[in-house]
This record gives C-alpha cells, sequence and structure tokens, in this order.
C-alpha cells in the first residue's frame, strides 16, 4: 500500500476508472473542509474554524468551519424542499441509489479508510472495518420495502377496511461521533434517506473527511440534490439541530453528556430522538471457558481501535478458577504492537487527542492509587516514529472493585478491568448492578450457563462466546438501559421506525353509492369542488 501527501493528507492512489467518482467535495487536498449543501460542496464564510489533527504527528490535516446560522438554514432549507419530491420517488428507485452507493464504496474502500487513519489514527484494517460494517447498513437499506411495508385488515365492520402504512417524517438530523467517521453515518442516512427522508448530517468535527467523501458518492450513486446536506461545528450547530422547527428527528451517538443534551434539548422541541450513549461492556468468564480463545477474544475486544469503541470490553468478570486467565490476558496483551496507524505493523494506533489520553492516564493512576494492581502498563509507550503521538498502550488493572475510577468511569481507551466472583449469580448481579446496558459477553462451554445468562442479564445485546456481539443490519443496535435513550434503536426494523409516522387509514367503499354518484352522509359537498 503506498500513500500520497498532499496538504498534509495521506491519499490512496486509485485509478480514475476504478473509483467511480470525483473528489470535489472531499477536498481531499484542500486546507479547509467544505460544506455540503444543494448537492455540491460549499466554501464556508465561517469566521469560527476548529483544526483537524492528526494524532499520530499533531500535524493540522484540515480545518474545519463552524457553520454560520445563514448557512446552516440554508442546509435545512434545501432538505425541506427536497422532501416533497423525494418523498413520492418510489421506493424501488430510492433502493436503487443504496445499489449504486454500495458499489462506489466498496471501489474506493481505501481512500474512505485512509482518510480515517490520518483523521481518526486507527489502524487501515481497523479503518477498513469501519467502512465495511457501516456498508452493511447500505445493504440492508437496498432492501428496506420489507420493514417499511404496513398492515390491512378487512371487514372492521361491514364493508370497512382498515390499514396502516408508513410514511416518511420529513427532514432529520444526523450527529455523528468521532470514533467511527464511516459506520455511524452510514448507520443513519442510508436507513434514513430510503425511508423517504432527508436529512442534514453533521459529522464530528475531529475527524469530517469520511463522512464528506460518503455525501459526494451518495450523490453520484444518484441521491437527489437536497436529499443529504452536510453542516460542521461543535455545540452551536448541535443545539440548532435540536431546535430547528423544520427538523423532525435528531440521531444522535456520542458521549453521556452529549446525548443527555442532545435527548432532552430535542425532545422539549417536540423532536423524535434515539441517542446512543456511554457504555461499560463486561465480558463474564466461567471456569470452563476456553483459555486460548477468550484471551485472544478479550485482548482483540480491549484494545482494538484503542479502546475507543463503544462496544469495546473494559471490564472482564473471572468467575471462580477462571481466575488464572489473568496471566495469559496479560501475555498476549504485552505482543500487542503501537504505532502509527499506516504502519504495517501496528495493532493499535494513538488515542483521538491529547485530552483523551490524559484522562485516561489519570483513570489509571487514580485506580492504583484505590488498590488496584497493573501488570501491564501502558502509560509512557514509546513510539519512535511518533514521538508526539497520543499513545497509549495496552494496560491491565486487576485487584478491581466496582468502587474504583476505572471501573465507575468510560475510560473509552485501551484499559481492561479485571473483577472476581465466585459463581455466575454473582457475575449477573455484578453487571446489572452497572448503570450501562450496552453490551456484554459471556465465555463458557455450557449450554445452561449460557441460557441463564442470557435470559438474566440486563444488557441490549448479548455475545454468547463472541466479544463484540453487534448485530448485523437485518437486526437492530439494541443498546439499553444507561447507553441508551429513546424508544426506537438504529437500522434494521427499529430504525425504520424510528425515520416513519404510522398512519392508519379506514376505509368505507359501497357499491351502489359508486353505481348512484351518491355521497356518504355527513360528507356531502366534500370533494365536489
Amino acid at each position: 500500500q503506498t500513500f500520497a501527501r498532499e496538504s498534509g493528507r495521506a491519499i490512496r492512489r486509485v485509478p480514475a476508472s476504478t473509483r467511480g467518482f470525483s473528489f470535489s467535495a472531499a477536498a481531499a487536498s484542500s486546507a479547509t473542509t467544505k460544506l455540503f449543501i444543494n448537492g455540491k460542496p460549499v466554501e464556508s464564510k465561517a469566521k469560527e474554524w476548529i483544526d483537524v489533527i492528526n494524532p499520530a504527528t499533531q500535524d493540522v490535516v484540515t480545518r474545519v468551519p463552524c457553520t454560520t446560522p445563514e448557512e446552516f438554514n440554508a442546509a435545512v432549507q434545501s432538505s425541506k424542499d427536497a422532501f416533497e419530491k423525494w418523498r413520492v420517488t418510489p421506493a424501488p428507485t430510492r433502493m436503487r441509489v443504496m445499489f449504486k452507493l454500495q458499489e462506489l464504496i466498496r471501489a474506493n474502500m481505501d481512500e474512505l479508510a485512509s482518510s480515517i487513519t490520518l483523521e481518526q489514527g486507527k489502524t487501515l484494517p481497523d479503518a477498513r472495518m469501519d467502512v465495511f460494517r457501516g456498508l452493511e447498513v447500505v445493504e440492508a437499506a437496498s432492501g428496506i420495502a420489507k420493514y417499511q411495508m404496513g398492515d390491512i385488515m378487512e371487514n372492521v365492520s361491514t364493508g370497512i377496511d382498515t390499514y396502516s402504512i408508513r410514511q416518511p417524517l420529513g427532514v432529520c438530523a444526523g450527529i455523528c461521533p468521532f470514533n467511527f467517521p464511516a459506520m455511524v453515518p452510514l448507520w443513519m442516512f442510508p436507513v434514513c434517506v430510503t425511508t423517504g427522508n432527508t436529512m442534514v448530517l453533521k459529522p464530528s468535527e475531529k475527524d469530517p473527511g469520511a463522512a464528506m467523501l460518503l455525501a459526494e458518492m451518495a450523490m453520484q450513486a444518484g441521491l437527489p440534490p437536497g436529499v443529504l446536506n452536510v453542516v460542521h461545528g461543535a455545540h452551536g450547530v448541535v443545539n440548532a439541530l435540536c431546535d430547528h422547527k423544520d427538523i423532525r428527528a435528531v440521531s444522535f451517538v456520542g458521549s453521556d453528556q452529549g446525548g443527555r443534551h442532545v435527548y432532552q434539548r430535542a425532545s422539549l422541541a417536540g423532536k423524535r430522538v434515539q441517542a446512543n450513549l456511554g457504555a461499560k461492556n463486561h465480558a463474564v468468564v466461567m471456569p470452563d471457558a476456553a483459555p486460548e480463545a477468550t484471551a485472544n477474544a478479550l485482548v482483540g475486544a480491549a484494545f482494538g481501535a484503542a479502546g475507543q469503541r463503544c462496544m469495546a470490553i473494559s471490564a472482564v468478570v473471572l468467575v471462580g478458577e477462571a481466575d488464572r486467565l489473568v496471566d495469559l490476558i496479560r501475555e498476549k496483551a504485552a505482543t500487542l504492537k503501537v504505532n502509527g496507524g499506516f504502519e504495517a505493523d501496528a495493532d493499535l494506533g494513538p488515542m483521538i487527542s491529547k485530552a483523551a489520553k490524559a484522562r485516561a492516564e489519570a483513570i489509571i493512576h487514580l485506580s492504583i492509587q484505590q488498590g488496584a494492581q497493573c501488570p501491564l502498563d501502558g502509560r509512557g509507550v514509546k513510539v519512535p516514529k511518533y514521538a508526539s503521538g497520543n499513545f497509549l498502550g495496552p494496560t491491565l488493572l486487576t485487584n478491581v472493585d466496582t468502587s474504583m475510577d476505572c471501573y465507575t468511569e468510560e475510560i473509552f481507551g485501551p484499559v481492561l478491568s479485571v473483577l472476581k466472583v465466585g459463581s455466575l449469580d454473582e457475575a449477573i448481579t455484578l453487571v446489572n448492578s452497572n448503570p450501562y446496558g450496552n453490551g456484554v459477553a459471556l465465555f463458557t462451554a455450557s449450554g445452561h450457563s449460557a441460557r441463564k445468562f442470557q435470559q438474566h442479564i440486563d444488557c441490549g445485546q448479548v455475545g454468547i462466546n463472541v466479544p463484540i456481539p453487534v448485530p448485523l443490519p437485518f437486526f437492530s443496535f439494541t443498546g439499553s438501559r444507561g447507553s441508551f435513550l429513546g424508544d426506537c434503536n438504529f437500522y434494521g426494523q427499529a430504525g425504520v421506525n424510528f425515520y416513519t409516522q404510522l398512519k392508519t387509514v379506514t376505509a368505507l367503499w359501497k357499491g351502489e353509492d359508486a353505481e348512484k354518484g351518491a355521497r356518504i352522509d355527513g360528507l356531502a359537498g366534500v370533494g365536489t369542488k
């Protein structure tokens, strides 16, 4: 793999015949990131700009505008104008756009991945998987019609039929986090627009490049101007998305604080909201679990992507004699290579920012003071080629209890805390006592233990010998309790339900009335002018 650098960006060269789309909106060699309004890139007139920093080098990759009120209103108006025609576009036509978008994403996987690695820091294999998991949602959206069908019952009364239909809401908003620059936008806009809505999308101001590439690909795939608009910024733009009277629904993925703010503010403005928040994902290990396979799974789930995943395993609960697994986890984690994301030998790259790294290191330090032991300490890891990078190596904390900061806080870094209990019942109680409910995993060779666990555990997504149980998009991403606010989760049937309004129609058609040209009692004169 070879990458060219232009104005601080690393771009993999792919022949134009293979690419199949242009880079005007992505502005890969530009010093500024554009807005995307009404189907074309727009240079912002913003006075405030945010630097996008390469977390491995501290180089400024590009500058992101804090969208002006005039530009923001133009984006919303563009989506509002596009909605009336798009909503009545036949469903097969909308789905064909997703078929073409799949093709473009596959052909340009490396451009997307290199943008993610450059701006977010994750390794190229992780970045490709970021894109691929989003691509799976586009694939599901290509057959979304079956999820949008209504129901009918005839003869609810003599000659009267009642049926329900699912209709799009209108203009929707998407607010994305830094940790999955391609996957999360693809959780949002494909389902949103294929069900007949339009969307104003705000990527993370830390790594907007992949979303900009995807927006242009969507236009090249046949999405009409205005159906997808992209704005940039921080708190001010988030508040504007929550407040604008023409926005009907808001999708959010990000931090606890941000998600609660968006949920409360947008809900008060009368909007639907789905918000994925923080997590503390546990892995429970029974004594009969296969040691080698379990240790491999835990190391990958805890330290992959530098732990910056909402489904990362951050706490392992060892039941009884399973505590012998600690040494094996430490040995495997110690072999992981910390390096820049473009390096072929990198197992994990840098954290997103100096502040994120400092916070994680502070939690490690405080937890050790609180009594935790640290048999593997990733603080101070040296990466000679990237001396100024935000690197934190894999860190293992043992002798942890539920009062320590490493357990009570979502560290969002490559840190795994080890807790011990005496039985499966104790493990279930411990996990259910945690306020979060995003995901959990059980490692065991016992079907009885697995069935008991899946029945009694209070988390939205459960893995049995699967460390990160993220459902494929024909299901839904079903985080629960403190990890989710709203009524309808992302993608799958729940995602379609979120982006559509159920309407129920009760109809009476009398044959004799049609023959005589008569009107139904009480409706005389209706429809005669």
